[in-house]
């Protein structure tokens, strides 16, 4: 039985969704690169449906840091490995949606400009991790 998500569960969603296309976007910074990205990546969450398309889509945007990579992936990959947890306990049949579609956006942003840059696949790998079953 599938239970709603609190407020506060979205925004771990949120944070991870839109934390996870920022960690790719600012693995490999370019000023031009930044809106194809932004663009590509709200393609894929747009693509989201039910539970994760609400989390993704309603209440306030989330506060990522912006100092460093370091402490965008200390905000980002704990709130996606949380994102996995909620939704396995409260929306199970939604866990692969969530997983396809993060991943999904990280690899259109990283794909938006100029191909793969390898610090960019290095994030999508620690983005994949994150998504990855609990132990």
């Amino acid at each position: 039985m599938e239970q709603r998500l609190t407020d506060e569960e979205r925004l771990t969603l949120k944070t991870g969704a839109f934390g996870a296309v920022f960690l790719v976007s600012n693995a490999d910074p370019g000023v031009l690169g930044v809106i194809r990205e932004s663009l590509a990546a709200s393609d894929a969450l747009a693509d989201a449906s039910g539970t994760v398309k609400e989390a993704l889509t309603t209440g306030p945007l989330p506060r990522l840091p912006r100092d460093s990579q370091l402490e965008i992936e200390s905000v980002v990959l704990p709130a996606l490995r949380q994102s996995v947890c909620i939704l396995q306990e409260k929306s199970p049949q939604d866990v692969e949606a969530y997983r396809s579609v993060v991943l999904t956006a990280a690899d259109r942003v990283a794909r938006a400009h100029d191909g793969v840059a390898p610090a960019e696949a290095a994030a999508i790998d620690q983005i994949r991790v994150a998504l990855s079953e609990p132990t």
